[in-house]
């Protein structure tokens, strides 16, 4: 009887766990097709990373291979401009005025002002 040689790394992880894991592995690219397909951006990354542990113990070699799905990242809610005023938050910048509120009072520098 010959021994059986593997040195092709896909044909090492068919048989591996008995085919459960070449299983899991191709669960975890569909699960991550369908995600890219169902998100609503026009471009989504998503990422299979495939792990494969060596461990020589004597004369006998292990392999523990792992597959992990990086979902595209769901689209979250944009980020609105805050800024502090006196120790609150305010959407209007301090140094603009605001365009809508009525009439703004007149500043004692401006009252002083000689004209131009």
């Amino acid at each position: 009887m010959t021994t059986r040689i593997i040195r092709s790394l896909f044909q090492a992880l068919g048989l591996s766990n008995r085919g459960r894991f070449e299983e899991k592995a191709n669960a975890e690219m569909q699960r991550l097709i369908d995600a890219l397909q169902e998100h609503p951006d026009e471009k989504a990354k998503g990422t299979l990373t495939l792990t494969i542990d060596f461990v020589k113990l004597g004369d006998r070699m292990d392999m523990k291979p792992q597959v992990k799905a990086k979902l595209p990242e769901e689209k979250g809610f944009t980020s609105t401009p805050f800024w502090v005023v006196e120790g609150g938050l305010s959407v209007q910048h301090p140094s603009q005025s605001d365009m809508f509120g009525g009439p703004s009072e007149v500043g004692e520098r401006r009252r002083t002002a000689e004209p131009a």
